[in-house]
């Protein structure tokens, strides 16, 4: 019997345990990406060159591979593309999601208004369509306000209306980065941000991650929004997180979506958890296929293989239990051309060491940090608390230098 093709749309460096896990559960990769040299490419079956966001000639290149090999499933790893993903499944009549309901998740703003519409909790929010709309909105209420993009991702444009920011610049700046021109603004939430990712059935929803995303560094970037990782687990009730599940639940059942995954922004408010984002896929930053895992033993990348399969999957098996503390911490340089890379050999020894990739090397420019795509590195440590898991991860990163001609 010849082997399930399961194709993966993005060959990036974080989709590679993705495509690692489908290759190990004895399944034939294809993967998509645009770029030739991507990295995913190296582990594939076969390769398939085309942009993750266009998904006409993703699909015209998916039917050619169909006619030698049949694909019998559709997903991204690390990729905001549900889109893509949405009309290839289609495309091929396999396991997915609605079409509709993934355009509604790429566009910031119409999944507000739909959330809004179906009683999602969301924070309050408006679209803006100038610079005198905005700085009206600004005059007309008291709220803390954000402004995005509607249609980009990893924080880029992402800007906090702070007293001192004028409100014009960060329309235009938030602007370059939306491939539509389209912005909104949104109430910033004072509460506890929590990253989620859940696996929904027919018939029932579990959360297994659940991190407590850290914004240490908020003022230090401001007035950007730079994550700094996440601690898992979430500290939460066990109230907070059957309310987690519930609204995911929700979530997924306004989008028509069953046998699936859903990667959450939620921030803990006043009256419950509220809705930032959501995203039908698996998310990346290594959550799914790393510190989500290390936390709770489950494996939430094999749970989504098996449902792009269009098979049935036992959702307790992927229930969360707790394992271990785990911390997230990514590496910020300061600006400038970096004179020195360097880390200390034995750091790779740490048996609490899960993970460290530098993404830097010495003669390598550093702009300034705006988005989440300006991180130099990330690091994943283990502990038997939060706060030594923590110390670990700061631990091996004061080992490491990193020196720029502009900071140290």
């Amino acid at each position: 019997m010849s082997k399930k093709t399961l194709l993966i749309i993005s060959g990036g460096i974080e989709a590679v345990p993705i495509i690692k896990q489908a290759r190990d559960m004895g399944l034939r990769v294809v993967v998509s990406d645009g770029n030739p040299s991507a990295p995913g490419f190296e582990i594939a079956d076969e390769r398939i060159i085309a942009s993750t966001y266009d998904h006409e000639r993703t699909i015209e290149l998916a039917i050619e591979s169909n006619k030698k090999n049949p694909i019998h499933g559709v997903m991204a790893a690390a990729a905001d593309v549900p889109y893509t993903v949405s009309y290839v499944s289609n495309g091929l009549g396999l396991t997915g999601i609605p079409l509709e309901s993934a355009r509604i998740t790429t566009d910031k703003l119409a999944m507000k208004e739909f959330f809004k519409t179906h009683g999602i909790p969301v924070p309050w929010f408006s679209n803006i369509s100038n610079e005198e709309h905005l700085n009206k909105l600004l005059r007309e209420t008291e709220k803390n306000l954000i402004v995005k993009p509607v249609d980009s991702r990893g924080a880029r444009g992402v800007i906090r209306l702070l007293k001192n920011i004028d409100p014009d610049w960060a329309y235009n700046e938030s602007l370059k980065h939306s491939p539509s021109k389209r912005l909104m603004v949104e109430q910033w939430i004072e509460g506890r941000q929590i990253s989620t990712e859940s696996i929904v059935t027919e018939d029932d929803v579990t959360t297994p991650g659940l991190s407590d995303r850290n914004y240490q560094y908020l003022e230090r970037f401001a007035p950007f929004v730079i994550e700094d990782g996440g601690d898992l687990p979430a500290e939460l009730s066990q109230d907070e997180k059957d309310a987690i599940d519930r609204v995911i639940s929700n979530v997924a059942r306004c989008l028509s979506v069953k046998n699936w995954t859903i990667k959450g922004d939620i921030v803990i408010g006043a009256n419950g958890p509220l809705v930032i984002e959501a995203a039908l896929r698996l998310s990346g930053g290594y959550f799914c296929s790393h510190t989500i895992p290390l936390s709770t033993g489950s494996n939430i990348v094999e749970a989504a293989i098996l449902m792009a399969l269009g098979e049935k999957i036992d959702i307790k098996k992927y229930a969360p239990c707790f394992k271990q503390h785990v911390c997230q911490r990514f590496i910020f340089p300061e600006p400038g051309v970096l004179t020195e890379v360097k880390a200390d050999p034995r750091i790779y020894n740490d048996k609490n060491l899960e993970m460290l990739n530098i993404y830097v090397k010495a003669g390598d420019a550093i702009p300034k940090i705006v988005s989440h795509p300006c991180r130099a590195g990330t690091i994943v440590t283990t502990g038997k608390t939060r706060k030594e898991a923590i110390d670990n991860a700061q631990r091996i990163l004061s080992s490491i230098s990193i020196k720029s001609d502009f900071g140290g």
